[in-house]
């Protein structure tokens, strides 16, 4: 190659990563504009905090932010130790059966949409059922149907990331702790976690961001209630999905308002898992 060559091919890669950041940023900035008014009233705080009753002319968020720490957060809690144990199979016990990796590599291309029947056609009334024989009622549709299913789609992203810190594991480290008399739970312990530590983190960090992000379980399987959640049987509304539902007419009202400070709240919390990452891929490259 050339040395014009390279050159064109450097200010293409820059080209499309500056465009990139300056496609991110517009969107962050449109945003922030349109969600101004909340910020200039000074009544972020309040919307923060406040319950979600346009009769009363309260537009709380409240209740949508716990909705999606009540789903994220059980999702990520089922979802971990099926990851751990998936990638610790595939890539530590039987490194050969590549067949695993290939078919969860062939899950995370699967539309969220299919997660989201599945669970509307299978999940929810095995709920429902299990709410009748516990003398409860309810449709099924509750944070414990969307988190098992989120969990589900979580799963992937999370084993790859697994699958990828394990890779950098030298395997005469694993042998030698074999050697020793090790089980595979003190092979994990003293071998594959000391070194593959910083990586679990990030997948970790990294796939609640998505369950955070994901709109269509949320829509479709928590039940959208606005108000806060009490237990997991019960319907809770995400921040996604407040987005997707709510329709105001008025673009100067505070519920239309609320759309873009829902908006700059998920860019937040992406940002925060983003950092925390970097922040962990720094002390690994430190070590």
């Amino acid at each position: 190659m050339t040395p014009t060559q390279e050159n064109i091919g450097r200010l293409a890669f820059a080209g499309a990563a500056l465009t990139s950041c300056a496609v991110t940023l517009a969107i962050l900035g449109f945003m922030a504009v349109l969600a101004w008014p909340v910020f200039h009233s000074g009544k972020i705080w309040e919307m923060l905090t406040s319950p979600w009753r346009p009769e009363q002319e309260l537009f709380g968020l409240a209740p949508m932010v716990a909705g999606t720490v009540a789903i994220a957060g059980p999702a990520l809690v089922i979802s971990l130790p099926i990851s751990l144990g998936a990638a610790y199979f595939a890539g530590i016990l039987y490194p050969g059966h590549s067949w695993l990796k290939r078919m969860v590599q062939a899950m995370t291309a699967v539309p969220t949409v299919i997660y989201g029947f599945a669970g509307v056609f299978l999940l929810v009334p095995l709920i429902r059922q299990m709410n009748a024989a516990l003398g409860a009622g309810g449709s099924g549709m509750c944070i414990l149907a969307a988190a098992l299913m989120l969990a589900l789609l979580i799963s992937p992203t999370m084993i790859l990331f697994f699958l990828n810190s394990f890779a950098m594991v030298p395997r005469a480290e694993i042998h030698a702790v074999a050697a020793l008399g090790a089980d595979p739970a003190q092979i994990f312990l003293w071998a594959v976690l000391p070194r593959a530590w910083q990586g679990m983190v990030t997948g970790i960090i990294l796939s609640f961001g998505r369950a955070v992000g994901d709109t269509l379980i949320g829509l479709m399987i928590a039940g959208n209630a606005v108000a806060f959640p009490q237990s997991l049987l019960e319907s809770a509304r995400t921040l996604t999905a407040h987005i997707a539902l709510v329709i105001a007419a008025d673009f100067d009202s505070m519920e239309f308002t609320t759309l873009f400070v829902s908006g700059l709240l998920l860019y937040a919390m992406t940002d925060l898992g983003v950092i925390l990452s970097r922040r962990v891929g720094r002390l690994k490259g430190a070590q």
